[in-house]
C-alpha cells in the first residue's frame, strides 16, 4: 500500500465580544497560502451517513455588500463549474450558467 499524503487547509475567525467575525484568515500549505487574510467563506462538506450537506458561511462585518454580491456571483459560477466537472451534465451546467447570468444582470454585476 502506498503511504498517504495528507493536506491540511486551516481557518482562522476572530470574533468580537458578539461572536461576530471580525478577521478571517486561512492557510493551505500546498496552495503556497499563507495567513491570508479573507472577508468571506463559504465551506459545504457532505455528510454521507446523514445523506446531507453540512455548511460554514462567514463574513466579517466589515465586507460591504457590493462586494458579497460579486462573491456570491462569482462562487455560484465557480459551482456551476465543479457540477460539470463532477456530472458531466452539460444540460444542467448550461441551465446554471443561464442563472448566474441572470443574477449578474439583475444586480448590475456587468455594468462597471
Amino acid at each position: 500500500m502506498a503511504n498517504s499524503i495528507k493536506s491540511k487547509i486551516e481557518i482562522n475567525v476572530e470574533l468580537d465580544e458578539n461572536r461576530v467575525p471580525e478577521k478571517l484568515h486561512w492557510t493551505a500549505q500546498d496552495g503556497g497560502i499563507t495567513d491570508e487574510e479573507a472577508k468571506a467563506m463559504m465551506l459545504a462538506v457532505w455528510d454521507a451517513k446523514t445523506q446531507e450537506t453540512l455548511r460554514i458561511d462567514l463574513w466579517t462585518k466589515d465586507m460591504p455588500v457590493d462586494e458579497m454580491k460579486v462573491f456570491f456571483h462569482q462562487t455560484l459560477v465557480a459551482m456551476s463549474d465543479t457540477f460539470y466537472r463532477a456530472t458531466q451534465d452539460d444540460k444542467m451546467s448550461a441551465t446554471m450558467k443561464d442563472f448566474c447570468d441572470y443574477f449578474a444582470e439583475k444586480l448590475e454585476l456587468n455594468k462597471k
